[in-house]
């Protein structure tokens, strides 16, 4: 195994999640007023609840998938599902799902970029993380494609493996299982760690968000009288 390989699978997903934490604890503590979502839907509504609708249901279910499918033992589904048919479950529901993913994130980066009133009030990190996404979401079903050639879930128990020695804080572990996966899959591994390490710095922190907080926090002048 290189020390490229232990740096990249081993290491870098302990310092993705402490950049994660520490930096939406800064922005939560210094900076709560830019801890939104940042909607342009009131800027041009059209097609934007279908879009929207799509994008997150694909993308909600895409996540629990990965979730449920990396980091459950195989002892656990062995009891319910061999880990061919698991293989064959995941590339079915996730292909449908990340289409549907991929049509809605599609036409949310064209009213991006197309809208001149919605491409005015957006910022660089609103394009960026829109535009990663896209880019991790094709790598996703690309790895669907590359699984068409090895069906006996081989290479979705390494992935589990990295995923759940990760957890355990096991980073040689980790690493020596991602060691023989195809280069699709570490780079789907890789851009979805640094999501992690872009996630305090965009609008990506609405997802853990909830409005009990607005309740103590005090208001927000917007304007003052003359």
């Amino acid at each position: 195994m290189s020390k490229w390989n232990l740096l990249l699978f081993g290491v870098y997903p302990y310092i993705a999640l402490a950049i994660c934490l520490l930096g939406s604890w800064a922005r939560f503590d210094l900076s709560q007023y830019t801890w939104k979502a940042g909607s342009s839907q009131m800027l041009n509504n059209r097609g934007m609840r279908v879009a929207s609708n799509l994008f997150h249901v694909g993308v909600l279910f895409v996540l629990a998938g990965h979730f449920v499918g990396l980091l459950t033992p195989a002892s656990v589904y062995h009891h319910v599902i061999s880990t061919e048919h698991k293989q064959l479950l995941a590339m079915v529901s996730g292909g449908f799902f990340g289409l549907l993913c991929l049509i809605g994130l599609l036409m949310l980066v064209n009213r991006r970029l197309s809208d001149p009133r919605v491409r005015a009030t957006s910022s660089t990190s609103d394009i960026l993380v829109l535009l990663v996404l896209l880019a991790q979401l094709v790598l996703g079903l690309l790895t669907i494609v590359a699984s068409t050639e090895h069906m006996d879930g081989s290479v979705m128990v390494l992935l589990a493996d990295w995923a759940q020695n990760t957890v355990l804080l096991r980073p040689v572990e980790a690493a020596a299982a991602m060691a023989p996966v195809g280069l699709i899959y570490k780079l789907h591994v890789l851009l979805g760690l640094t999501l992690f390490v872009l996630f305090p710095f965009t609008r990506l922190v609405h997802i853990v968000s909830a409005p009990v907080w607005y309740l103590g926090r005090r208001y927000q002048i917007v304007r003052q009288k003359i």
